[in-house]
Protein backbone atom coordinates (compact mmCIF):
# COMPACT_ATOMS: atom_id res chain seq x y z
CA UNK A 1 0.00 0.00 0.00
CA UNK A 2 1.18 3.43 -0.84
CA UNK A 3 0.01 6.53 1.09
CA UNK A 4 -1.70 9.21 -0.92
CA UNK A 5 0.61 12.14 -1.64
CA UNK A 6 0.02 15.27 0.53
CA UNK A 7 -1.50 18.26 -1.26
CA UNK A 8 1.10 20.82 -2.26
CA UNK A 9 -1.13 23.75 -1.12
CA UNK A 10 -4.54 24.53 0.36
CA UNK A 11 -5.87 25.00 -3.18
CA UNK A 12 -5.37 21.25 -3.75
CA UNK A 13 -7.57 20.28 -0.77
CA UNK A 14 -10.84 18.65 -1.82
CA UNK A 15 -13.75 21.11 -1.91
CA UNK A 16 -15.68 19.03 0.64
CA UNK A 17 -12.79 19.35 3.13
CA UNK A 18 -12.63 23.12 2.62
CA UNK A 19 -16.37 23.33 3.19
CA UNK A 20 -16.11 21.36 6.46
CA UNK A 21 -13.26 23.63 7.64
CA UNK A 22 -15.41 26.67 6.83
CA UNK A 23 -18.48 25.31 8.61
CA UNK A 24 -16.73 23.83 11.66
CA UNK A 25 -14.54 26.83 12.43
CA UNK A 26 -15.14 28.14 15.94
CA UNK A 27 -14.66 31.67 14.63
CA UNK A 28 -17.42 33.43 12.73
CA UNK A 29 -16.50 33.72 9.04
CA UNK A 30 -18.05 36.10 6.53
CA UNK A 31 -17.08 36.28 2.84
CA UNK A 32 -18.00 39.10 0.48
CA UNK A 33 -17.41 39.71 -3.19
CA UNK A 34 -15.35 42.62 -4.47
CA UNK A 35 -18.43 44.87 -4.20
CA UNK A 36 -18.63 44.06 -0.46
CA UNK A 37 -21.83 42.00 -0.77
CA UNK A 38 -22.05 38.99 1.53
CA UNK A 39 -21.84 35.70 -0.41
CA UNK A 40 -21.18 33.21 2.40
CA UNK A 41 -21.31 32.89 6.22
CA UNK A 42 -20.64 29.90 8.44
CA UNK A 43 -22.52 28.34 11.37
CA UNK A 44 -20.43 30.22 13.96
CA UNK A 45 -21.56 33.49 12.32
CA UNK A 46 -25.21 32.54 12.81
CA UNK A 47 -24.55 31.42 16.38
CA UNK A 48 -22.84 34.72 17.25
CA UNK A 49 -25.00 37.26 15.37
CA UNK A 50 -28.40 35.53 15.36
CA UNK A 51 -28.71 36.00 11.58
CA UNK A 52 -29.21 33.00 9.31
CA UNK A 53 -27.43 32.86 5.96
CA UNK A 54 -30.64 33.55 4.03
CA UNK A 55 -31.06 36.87 5.94
CA UNK A 56 -27.64 38.28 5.08
CA UNK A 57 -26.69 36.97 1.66
CA UNK A 58 -26.42 39.87 -0.77
CA UNK A 59 -26.34 42.41 2.06
CA UNK A 60 -23.53 44.83 2.99
CA UNK A 61 -21.76 43.86 6.24
CA UNK A 62 -22.58 47.38 7.43
CA UNK A 63 -25.96 45.94 8.48
CA UNK A 64 -24.13 44.60 11.54
CA UNK A 65 -22.73 47.99 12.59
CA UNK A 66 -23.57 49.11 16.14
CA UNK A 67 -23.25 52.85 15.51
CA UNK A 68 -20.55 53.13 18.19
CA UNK A 69 -17.69 53.36 15.69
CA UNK A 70 -17.28 56.62 13.79
CA UNK A 71 -17.19 57.06 9.99
CA UNK A 72 -13.55 58.12 10.42
CA UNK A 73 -12.82 54.76 12.05
CA UNK A 74 -14.27 52.84 9.10
CA UNK A 75 -12.52 55.11 6.62
CA UNK A 76 -9.13 54.37 8.15
CA UNK A 77 -9.93 50.64 8.28
CA UNK A 78 -10.67 50.52 4.55
CA UNK A 79 -7.63 52.58 3.66
CA UNK A 80 -5.43 50.12 5.56
CA UNK A 81 -7.20 47.17 3.92
CA UNK A 82 -6.61 48.54 0.44
CA UNK A 83 -3.02 49.51 1.15
CA UNK A 84 -1.89 46.41 3.06
CA UNK A 85 -4.35 43.75 1.99
CA UNK A 86 -5.54 43.17 5.57
CA UNK A 87 -6.78 44.79 8.76
CA UNK A 88 -7.44 43.61 12.28
CA UNK A 89 -8.66 45.28 15.45
CA UNK A 90 -11.46 45.68 17.97
CA UNK A 91 -14.86 46.80 16.77
CA UNK A 92 -18.40 46.96 18.15
CA UNK A 93 -21.23 45.24 16.26
CA UNK A 94 -24.92 44.57 16.79
CA UNK A 95 -26.71 41.23 16.90
CA UNK A 96 -30.10 40.52 15.34
CA UNK A 97 -31.80 41.10 18.73
CA UNK A 98 -30.27 44.59 18.93
CA UNK A 99 -27.70 43.81 21.63
CA UNK A 100 -24.22 45.22 21.04
CA UNK A 101 -20.98 43.40 21.69
CA UNK A 102 -17.23 43.91 21.14
CA UNK A 103 -15.45 41.60 18.72
CA UNK A 104 -11.95 41.05 17.46
CA UNK A 105 -12.10 41.29 13.67
CA UNK A 106 -9.59 40.23 11.02
CA UNK A 107 -10.25 41.08 7.37
CA UNK A 108 -8.18 39.81 4.44
CA UNK A 109 -8.41 40.85 0.82
CA UNK A 110 -8.27 37.98 -1.75
CA UNK A 111 -6.44 38.79 -4.98
CA UNK A 112 -6.56 36.94 -8.34
CA UNK A 113 -3.49 36.21 -10.45
CA UNK A 114 -3.72 39.68 -11.97
CA UNK A 115 -3.50 41.26 -8.54
CA UNK A 116 -7.13 42.40 -8.51
CA UNK A 117 -9.23 42.01 -5.35
CA UNK A 118 -11.99 39.47 -5.91
CA UNK A 119 -13.20 38.79 -2.38
CA UNK A 120 -12.89 39.80 1.28
CA UNK A 121 -12.79 37.26 4.12
CA UNK A 122 -13.64 38.39 7.67
CA UNK A 123 -13.03 36.28 10.79
CA UNK A 124 -14.27 37.49 14.17
CA UNK A 125 -14.94 36.39 17.74
CA UNK A 126 -16.90 37.85 20.66
CA UNK A 127 -14.40 39.31 23.16
CA UNK A 128 -16.93 40.41 25.81
CA UNK A 129 -15.60 37.95 28.39
CA UNK A 130 -11.96 38.92 27.88
CA UNK A 131 -12.80 42.64 28.06
CA UNK A 132 -14.75 42.11 31.28
CA UNK A 133 -11.84 40.16 32.73
CA UNK A 134 -9.46 42.96 31.72
CA UNK A 135 -11.77 45.53 33.28
CA UNK A 136 -11.91 43.52 36.51
CA UNK A 137 -8.13 43.29 36.62
CA UNK A 138 -7.80 47.01 35.93
CA UNK A 139 -10.32 47.79 38.67
CA UNK A 140 -8.43 45.60 41.12
CA UNK A 141 -5.17 47.30 40.19
CA UNK A 142 -6.55 50.75 41.02
CA UNK A 143 -9.10 50.03 43.77
CA UNK A 144 -9.06 48.80 47.33
CA UNK A 145 -10.67 45.32 47.35
CA UNK A 146 -12.23 45.81 50.81
CA UNK A 147 -13.99 49.17 50.39
CA UNK A 148 -14.12 49.57 46.62
CA UNK A 149 -12.51 53.00 46.95
CA UNK A 150 -9.57 54.04 44.75
CA UNK A 151 -6.27 52.86 46.21
CA UNK A 152 -3.01 54.72 46.79
CA UNK A 153 -1.79 54.24 43.21
CA UNK A 154 -5.03 55.61 41.71
CA UNK A 155 -5.10 58.47 44.18
CA UNK A 156 -1.52 59.57 43.49
CA UNK A 157 -2.29 59.63 39.76
CA UNK A 158 -5.41 61.76 40.29
CA UNK A 159 -3.59 64.06 42.71
CA UNK A 160 -0.86 64.73 40.14
CA UNK A 161 -3.51 65.50 37.51
CA UNK A 162 -5.41 67.81 39.89
CA UNK A 163 -2.22 69.71 40.75
CA UNK A 164 -1.43 70.15 37.06
CA UNK A 165 -4.95 71.50 36.53
CA UNK A 166 -4.49 73.95 39.43
CA UNK A 167 -1.24 75.18 37.88
CA UNK A 168 -2.93 75.77 34.52
CA UNK A 169 -5.97 77.55 35.93
CA UNK A 170 -4.38 79.31 38.90
CA UNK A 171 -6.62 77.55 41.43
CA UNK A 172 -6.01 75.74 44.72
CA UNK A 173 -6.99 72.40 46.20
CA UNK A 174 -7.16 70.80 49.62
CA UNK A 175 -5.90 67.40 50.74
CA UNK A 176 -7.46 65.82 53.83
CA UNK A 177 -5.77 62.86 55.50
CA UNK A 178 -8.20 60.97 57.76
CA UNK A 179 -7.20 58.50 60.48
CA UNK A 180 -9.78 56.69 62.63
CA UNK A 181 -9.22 57.15 66.35
CA UNK A 182 -8.72 53.97 68.40
CA UNK A 183 -9.41 51.68 65.42
CA UNK A 184 -6.61 49.34 66.54
CA UNK A 185 -8.50 48.62 69.77
CA UNK A 186 -11.56 47.50 67.78
CA UNK A 187 -9.44 45.23 65.57
CA UNK A 188 -7.56 43.71 68.52
CA UNK A 189 -10.57 43.18 70.78
CA UNK A 190 -13.32 42.19 68.32
CA UNK A 191 -11.35 40.72 65.41
CA UNK A 192 -10.37 41.78 61.94
CA UNK A 193 -13.71 40.74 60.43
CA UNK A 194 -15.47 43.34 62.59
CA UNK A 195 -12.80 45.91 61.77
CA UNK A 196 -13.16 45.21 58.06
CA UNK A 197 -16.93 45.72 58.14
CA UNK A 198 -16.46 48.96 60.07
CA UNK A 199 -14.04 50.23 57.40
CA UNK A 200 -16.61 49.43 54.72
CA UNK A 201 -19.26 51.45 56.57
CA UNK A 202 -16.83 54.34 57.03
CA UNK A 203 -16.08 54.32 53.28
CA UNK A 204 -19.82 54.46 52.52
CA UNK A 205 -20.30 57.49 54.80
CA UNK A 206 -17.34 59.24 53.22
CA UNK A 207 -18.82 58.84 49.75
CA UNK A 208 -22.26 60.01 50.92
CA UNK A 209 -20.88 63.11 52.67
CA UNK A 210 -18.57 64.41 49.96
CA UNK A 211 -19.48 66.32 46.81
CA UNK A 212 -19.57 64.58 43.43
CA UNK A 213 -16.41 66.43 42.36
CA UNK A 214 -14.39 65.29 45.39
CA UNK A 215 -12.20 62.18 45.43
CA UNK A 216 -11.90 59.79 48.37
CA UNK A 217 -9.42 56.90 48.55
CA UNK A 218 -8.14 54.37 51.06
CA UNK A 219 -4.39 54.49 51.55
CA UNK A 220 -4.29 51.41 53.76
CA UNK A 221 -5.31 50.27 57.23
CA UNK A 222 -7.68 52.82 58.75
CA UNK A 223 -6.24 55.73 56.78
CA UNK A 224 -8.30 57.51 54.14
CA UNK A 225 -7.54 60.55 52.02
CA UNK A 226 -9.87 63.11 50.43
CA UNK A 227 -9.05 65.46 47.57
CA UNK A 228 -11.08 68.67 47.24
CA UNK A 229 -10.30 70.21 43.83
CA UNK A 230 -10.95 73.74 42.52
CA UNK A 231 -11.38 75.50 45.86
CA UNK A 232 -12.48 79.13 45.69
CA UNK A 233 -11.97 79.55 49.44
CA UNK A 234 -9.78 77.35 51.67
CA UNK A 235 -12.34 77.62 54.46
CA UNK A 236 -14.64 75.43 52.37
CA UNK A 237 -12.25 72.62 53.34
CA UNK A 238 -12.87 73.40 57.02
CA UNK A 239 -16.63 73.23 56.51
CA UNK A 240 -16.40 69.88 54.72
CA UNK A 241 -14.02 68.54 57.38
CA UNK A 242 -16.49 69.54 60.11
CA UNK A 243 -19.30 67.79 58.22
CA UNK A 244 -17.15 64.66 57.88
CA UNK A 245 -16.40 64.75 61.60
CA UNK A 246 -20.07 64.85 62.46
CA UNK A 247 -21.10 62.09 60.08
CA UNK A 248 -18.20 59.72 60.80
CA UNK A 249 -18.51 60.14 64.57
CA UNK A 250 -22.06 58.76 64.65
CA UNK A 251 -22.40 55.18 65.88
CA UNK A 252 -22.03 52.14 63.59
CA UNK A 253 -23.97 48.89 63.92
CA UNK A 254 -21.58 46.01 63.11
CA UNK A 255 -23.09 42.59 63.84
CA UNK A 256 -24.22 42.81 67.49
CA UNK A 257 -21.81 45.65 68.29
CA UNK A 258 -22.42 49.40 68.49
CA UNK A 259 -19.10 50.98 67.53
CA UNK A 260 -17.66 54.49 67.29
CA UNK A 261 -14.82 55.59 65.02
CA UNK A 262 -14.17 59.31 65.34
CA UNK A 263 -11.80 60.85 62.77
CA UNK A 264 -8.64 62.91 63.18
CA UNK A 265 -8.25 64.99 60.02
CA UNK A 266 -5.17 66.80 58.75
CA UNK A 267 -5.60 69.36 55.95
CA UNK A 268 -2.94 70.54 53.51
CA UNK A 269 -3.55 73.24 50.90
CA UNK A 270 -1.94 73.38 47.47
CA UNK A 271 0.16 75.31 46.62
CA UNK A 272 0.73 76.94 50.04
CA UNK A 273 1.53 73.73 51.96
CA UNK A 274 3.52 71.86 49.35
CA UNK A 275 4.63 72.37 45.74
CA UNK A 276 4.31 68.70 44.78
CA UNK A 277 2.19 65.65 45.70
CA UNK A 278 4.77 64.08 48.02
CA UNK A 279 5.33 67.23 50.08
CA UNK A 280 1.61 67.97 50.24
CA UNK A 281 0.86 64.45 51.53
CA UNK A 282 3.61 64.66 54.16
CA UNK A 283 2.37 68.01 55.41
CA UNK A 284 -1.24 66.80 55.54
CA UNK A 285 0.07 63.86 57.59
CA UNK A 286 1.80 66.32 59.94
CA UNK A 287 -1.46 68.23 60.28
CA UNK A 288 -3.24 64.96 61.13
CA UNK A 289 -0.65 64.40 63.87
CA UNK A 290 -1.59 67.85 65.22
CA UNK A 291 -5.23 66.73 65.25
CA UNK A 292 -4.33 63.59 67.23
CA UNK A 293 -2.27 65.64 69.64
CA UNK A 294 -5.11 68.15 70.07
CA UNK A 295 -7.36 65.43 71.50
CA UNK A 296 -8.55 63.48 68.43
CA UNK A 297 -11.92 63.87 66.70
CA UNK A 298 -11.00 67.24 65.22
CA UNK A 299 -9.40 68.72 62.12
CA UNK A 300 -6.25 70.80 61.83
CA UNK A 301 -4.66 72.71 58.97
CA UNK A 302 -0.94 72.42 58.34
CA UNK A 303 -0.75 76.24 58.44
CA UNK A 304 -1.59 77.51 61.97
CA UNK A 305 -3.15 80.72 60.61
CA UNK A 306 -5.72 78.63 58.72
CA UNK A 307 -6.74 76.90 61.95
CA UNK A 308 -7.48 80.30 63.50
CA UNK A 309 -9.55 81.39 60.47
CA UNK A 310 -11.40 78.07 60.34
CA UNK A 311 -12.13 78.25 64.05
CA UNK A 312 -13.59 81.74 63.73
CA UNK A 313 -15.74 80.73 60.79
CA UNK A 314 -17.00 77.59 62.55
CA UNK A 315 -17.89 79.63 65.63
CA UNK A 316 -19.74 82.12 63.43
CA UNK A 317 -21.69 79.38 61.65
CA UNK A 318 -22.61 77.59 64.89
CA UNK A 319 -23.72 80.84 66.52
CA UNK A 320 -25.72 81.79 63.43
CA UNK A 321 -27.35 78.36 63.31
CA UNK A 322 -28.39 78.67 66.96
CA UNK A 323 -29.75 82.19 66.40
CA UNK A 324 -31.91 81.01 63.49
CA UNK A 325 -33.13 77.92 65.37
CA UNK A 326 -34.21 80.04 68.37
CA UNK A 327 -36.13 82.67 66.36
CA UNK A 328 -39.62 83.29 67.74
CA UNK A 329 -42.25 86.00 67.20
CA UNK A 330 -41.06 89.14 68.96
CA UNK A 331 -37.93 87.38 70.17
CA UNK A 332 -35.04 87.29 67.71
CA UNK A 333 -31.42 88.31 67.49
CA UNK A 334 -32.18 89.56 63.97
CA UNK A 335 -33.82 92.80 62.95
CA UNK A 336 -34.48 94.84 59.83
CA UNK A 337 -33.18 98.30 59.09
CA UNK A 338 -34.54 100.30 56.18
CA UNK A 339 -32.70 102.55 53.74
CA UNK A 340 -34.78 105.14 51.87
CA UNK A 341 -34.88 105.43 48.10
CA UNK A 342 -35.32 109.06 47.06
CA UNK A 343 -37.26 110.15 43.98
CA UNK A 344 -34.65 112.12 42.00
CA UNK A 345 -37.25 114.63 40.71
CA UNK A 346 -39.32 115.37 43.81
CA UNK A 347 -36.86 114.55 46.60
CA UNK A 348 -39.52 112.47 48.36
CA UNK A 349 -39.03 108.94 49.69
CA UNK A 350 -40.87 106.54 47.41
CA UNK A 351 -39.49 103.23 48.68
CA UNK A 352 -37.29 101.64 51.34
CA UNK A 353 -34.98 98.65 51.09
CA UNK A 354 -35.18 96.15 53.95
CA UNK A 355 -31.67 95.22 55.15
CA UNK A 356 -30.94 92.41 57.59
CA UNK A 357 -29.02 93.07 60.81
CA UNK A 358 -27.76 90.62 63.47
CA UNK A 359 -27.00 91.57 67.05
CA UNK A 360 -25.59 88.42 68.67
CA UNK A 361 -25.37 88.21 72.49
CA UNK A 362 -22.13 86.26 72.01
CA UNK A 363 -20.52 88.09 69.05
CA UNK A 364 -22.11 91.52 69.23
CA UNK A 365 -23.21 93.35 66.07
CA UNK A 366 -22.09 91.15 63.18
CA UNK A 367 -21.66 92.78 59.76
CA UNK A 368 -23.89 91.38 56.98
CA UNK A 369 -20.71 91.13 54.91
CA UNK A 370 -19.56 88.46 57.42
CA UNK A 371 -22.68 86.46 58.18
CA UNK A 372 -24.60 86.54 54.85
CA UNK A 373 -21.88 84.57 52.93
CA UNK A 374 -21.73 82.03 55.78
CA UNK A 375 -25.52 81.67 55.70
CA UNK A 376 -25.43 81.08 51.93
CA UNK A 377 -22.58 78.55 52.10
CA UNK A 378 -24.09 76.56 54.98
CA UNK A 379 -27.67 76.37 53.65
CA UNK A 380 -29.03 78.74 56.33
CA UNK A 381 -30.11 81.45 53.89
CA UNK A 382 -33.43 79.75 53.19
CA UNK A 383 -34.92 80.03 56.71
CA UNK A 384 -33.25 83.39 57.28
CA UNK A 385 -34.61 84.76 53.99
CA UNK A 386 -38.10 83.48 54.78
CA UNK A 387 -37.98 85.34 58.11
CA UNK A 388 -36.96 88.53 56.28
CA UNK A 389 -40.00 88.30 53.97
CA UNK A 390 -42.44 87.93 56.87
CA UNK A 391 -40.76 90.65 58.95
CA UNK A 392 -40.59 93.07 55.99
CA UNK A 393 -44.30 92.58 55.30
CA UNK A 394 -45.05 93.17 58.99
CA UNK A 395 -43.20 96.51 58.83
CA UNK A 396 -44.78 97.42 55.49
CA UNK A 397 -48.17 97.17 57.18
CA UNK A 398 -46.96 99.26 60.13
CA UNK A 399 -45.60 101.98 57.81
CA UNK A 400 -48.91 102.19 55.96
CA UNK A 401 -50.81 102.34 59.22
CA UNK A 402 -48.53 105.28 60.13
CA UNK A 403 -49.63 107.05 56.93
CA UNK A 404 -46.54 106.41 54.80
CA UNK A 405 -47.21 105.63 51.15
CA UNK A 406 -43.93 103.81 50.40
CA UNK A 407 -42.99 100.61 48.68
CA UNK A 408 -41.10 97.87 50.59
CA UNK A 409 -38.14 96.38 48.70
CA UNK A 410 -37.08 92.87 49.85
CA UNK A 411 -33.91 91.04 48.79
CA UNK A 412 -34.34 87.38 47.79
CA UNK A 413 -31.36 85.04 47.68
CA UNK A 414 -30.42 82.42 45.08
CA UNK A 415 -31.37 79.66 47.55
CA UNK A 416 -34.87 81.11 47.92
CA UNK A 417 -35.27 81.32 44.14
CA UNK A 418 -34.61 77.57 43.95
CA UNK A 419 -37.43 76.87 46.42
CA UNK A 420 -40.70 75.98 44.73
CA UNK A 421 -42.83 77.57 47.48
CA UNK A 422 -41.34 81.08 47.30
CA UNK A 423 -44.36 82.64 45.61
CA UNK A 424 -46.77 80.98 48.05
CA UNK A 425 -44.67 82.28 50.93
CA UNK A 426 -44.77 85.86 49.62
CA UNK A 427 -48.51 85.69 48.95
CA UNK A 428 -49.12 84.24 52.42
CA UNK A 429 -47.21 87.09 54.10
CA UNK A 430 -49.06 89.67 51.98
CA UNK A 431 -52.44 88.19 52.91
CA UNK A 432 -51.53 88.04 56.59
CA UNK A 433 -50.69 91.76 56.68
CA UNK A 434 -53.33 92.87 54.15
CA UNK A 435 -50.84 94.19 51.59
CA UNK A 436 -51.47 94.83 47.91
CA UNK A 437 -49.00 93.56 45.26
CA UNK A 438 -47.97 97.15 44.53
CA UNK A 439 -46.80 97.54 48.13
CA UNK A 440 -43.85 95.17 47.57
CA UNK A 441 -40.77 94.99 45.40
CA UNK A 442 -38.61 91.85 45.16
CA UNK A 443 -34.89 92.39 44.50
CA UNK A 444 -32.76 89.65 42.99
CA UNK A 445 -29.13 89.76 41.88
CA UNK A 446 -27.86 89.10 38.38
CA UNK A 447 -25.75 86.18 39.57
CA UNK A 448 -28.75 84.55 41.29
CA UNK A 449 -30.72 84.67 38.04
CA UNK A 450 -27.88 83.18 36.02
CA UNK A 451 -27.44 80.14 38.28
CA UNK A 452 -30.52 78.56 36.69
CA UNK A 453 -31.83 81.08 34.16
CA UNK A 454 -34.65 79.09 32.58
CA UNK A 455 -36.23 77.97 35.85
CA UNK A 456 -35.69 81.38 37.48
CA UNK A 457 -37.25 83.22 34.54
CA UNK A 458 -40.37 81.05 34.84
CA UNK A 459 -40.63 81.88 38.56
CA UNK A 460 -40.09 85.59 37.94
CA UNK A 461 -42.92 85.64 35.40
CA UNK A 462 -45.20 83.99 37.98
CA UNK A 463 -44.28 86.64 40.59
CA UNK A 464 -44.69 89.50 38.13
CA UNK A 465 -48.11 88.17 37.07
CA UNK A 466 -49.37 88.87 40.62
CA UNK A 467 -48.50 92.57 40.26
CA UNK A 468 -45.43 92.53 42.52
CA UNK A 469 -42.60 94.73 41.22
CA UNK A 470 -39.31 93.00 40.36
CA UNK A 471 -35.87 94.62 40.42
CA UNK A 472 -32.38 93.46 39.43
CA UNK A 473 -29.85 94.36 42.13
CA UNK A 474 -26.13 94.96 41.55
CA UNK A 475 -26.70 95.32 37.82
CA UNK A 476 -23.45 95.24 35.85
CA UNK A 477 -21.55 92.95 38.21
CA UNK A 478 -23.01 89.59 37.16
CA UNK A 479 -22.84 87.56 33.98
CA UNK A 480 -26.22 88.13 32.41
CA UNK A 481 -26.67 89.19 28.83
CA UNK A 482 -29.04 91.63 27.18
CA UNK A 483 -30.77 88.60 25.65
CA UNK A 484 -31.83 87.50 29.14
CA UNK A 485 -32.47 91.03 30.37
CA UNK A 486 -35.06 91.72 27.69
CA UNK A 487 -36.97 88.56 28.67
CA UNK A 488 -37.06 89.33 32.40
CA UNK A 489 -40.37 90.76 33.68
CA UNK A 490 -38.58 93.43 35.70
CA UNK A 491 -39.49 97.07 36.37
CA UNK A 492 -36.26 98.38 37.90
CA UNK A 493 -32.50 98.11 37.56
CA UNK A 494 -30.23 98.96 40.47
CA UNK A 495 -26.86 100.38 39.47
CA UNK A 496 -24.19 98.78 41.61
CA UNK A 497 -22.38 101.03 44.09
CA UNK A 498 -19.02 99.99 42.61
CA UNK A 499 -19.82 102.10 39.51
CA UNK A 500 -21.29 105.01 41.45
CA UNK A 501 -18.37 105.24 43.90
CA UNK A 502 -15.78 106.68 41.47
CA UNK A 503 -17.94 108.23 38.78
CA UNK A 504 -16.64 111.72 39.66
CA UNK A 505 -13.01 110.71 39.10
CA UNK A 506 -13.24 107.75 36.74
CA UNK A 507 -14.48 108.46 33.21
CA UNK A 508 -15.20 104.76 32.56
CA UNK A 509 -17.46 104.43 35.62
CA UNK A 510 -19.30 107.61 34.64
CA UNK A 511 -19.77 106.25 31.10
CA UNK A 512 -21.07 102.92 32.45
CA UNK A 513 -23.58 104.72 34.67
CA UNK A 514 -24.91 106.94 31.88
CA UNK A 515 -25.03 104.07 29.37
CA UNK A 516 -26.87 101.80 31.81
CA UNK A 517 -29.41 104.52 32.62
CA UNK A 518 -29.99 105.12 28.90
CA UNK A 519 -30.29 101.38 28.25
CA UNK A 520 -32.76 100.92 31.09
CA UNK A 521 -34.94 103.76 29.87
CA UNK A 522 -34.90 102.36 26.32
CA UNK A 523 -36.22 99.11 27.78
CA UNK A 524 -38.91 100.96 29.74
CA UNK A 525 -37.25 100.40 33.12
CA UNK A 526 -36.67 102.69 36.09
CA UNK A 527 -33.09 103.10 37.32
CA UNK A 528 -32.03 103.10 40.97
CA UNK A 529 -28.49 104.19 41.86
CA UNK A 530 -27.19 102.96 45.23
CA UNK A 531 -24.13 103.94 47.23
CA UNK A 532 -24.49 107.71 46.70
CA UNK A 533 -22.31 109.56 49.20
CA UNK A 534 -21.50 112.97 47.65
CA UNK A 535 -23.50 115.86 46.15
CA UNK A 536 -21.40 115.49 42.98
CA UNK A 537 -22.59 111.91 42.50
CA UNK A 538 -26.17 113.02 43.08
CA UNK A 539 -25.88 115.88 40.59
CA UNK A 540 -24.39 113.67 37.87
CA UNK A 541 -27.05 110.99 38.26
CA UNK A 542 -29.86 113.55 38.25
CA UNK A 543 -28.36 115.03 35.09
CA UNK A 544 -28.47 111.55 33.51
CA UNK A 545 -32.14 111.30 34.58
CA UNK A 546 -31.66 108.45 37.03
CA UNK A 547 -35.07 107.82 38.63
CA UNK A 548 -34.27 106.86 42.24
CA UNK A 549 -31.29 107.61 44.48
CA UNK A 550 -30.12 105.65 47.52
CA UNK A 551 -27.12 106.11 49.78
CA UNK A 552 -25.57 107.59 52.90
CA UNK A 553 -25.84 111.09 51.39
CA UNK A 554 -29.56 110.88 52.18
CA UNK A 555 -29.70 108.39 55.03
CA UNK A 556 -28.01 105.32 56.43
CA UNK A 557 -30.22 102.25 57.01
CA UNK A 558 -32.50 103.06 59.94
CA UNK A 559 -34.57 101.10 62.47
CA UNK A 560 -38.30 101.28 61.84
CA UNK A 561 -39.07 104.02 64.40
CA UNK A 562 -36.22 106.26 63.19
CA UNK A 563 -37.26 105.70 59.59
CA UNK A 564 -40.77 107.02 60.25
CA UNK A 565 -39.30 110.16 61.84
CA UNK A 566 -36.97 110.62 58.86
CA UNK A 567 -39.58 110.06 56.16
CA UNK A 568 -42.32 112.43 57.26
CA UNK A 569 -40.55 115.59 56.02
CA UNK A 570 -39.35 113.87 52.83
CA UNK A 571 -41.96 111.35 51.74
CA UNK A 572 -45.22 111.50 50.00
CA UNK A 573 -47.50 110.99 53.01
CA UNK A 574 -50.96 109.71 52.39
CA UNK A 575 -53.39 112.37 53.48
CA UNK A 576 -57.07 111.89 54.09
CA UNK A 577 -58.98 114.02 51.71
Amino acid sequence: MFAQPLPASIEELPEAVLQRIFEQSQEAVLITDAGNRIIAVNTAFTRLTGYGAEEVLGQNPGMLASGRNTPEFYGEMWRTLQRCGGWQGEIWDKRKDGSMYPKWLSISAIFNNAGVITHYVANFTDITASKEATARLTHLAYHDPLTGLPNRMAFETQLSQAIASCDREGKQLALMLIDLDNFKNINDSLGHHVGDELLQKVATRLRQTLRSTDLVARLGGDEFVVLLPDLDDPLIAARIAAKLQGNLADSYQVAEHILYATPSIGIGLYPDDGPDPGTLLRNADTAMYYAKKAGRNNHQFYAPKMNASAGERLQLENTLRHAIASMAPGLSEFSLHFQPQIDASSGKVSAVEALLRWNSPKLGNVSPARFIPVAEESGLMQPLGDWVIWEACHHARAFRDAGLDIRMSINVSAQQLRHENLLLLIQGAMACYDLAPGDLEIEITESAVMQNPDKTLALLHQIAATGITLAIDDFGTGYSSLAYLKHMPIRRLKLDRSFVKDLESNHSDAAICSATIALGHKLGLELVAEGIETPGQQAYLQQQECDLLQGFLFSKPLPADELIAFIKPHAAIAQAE
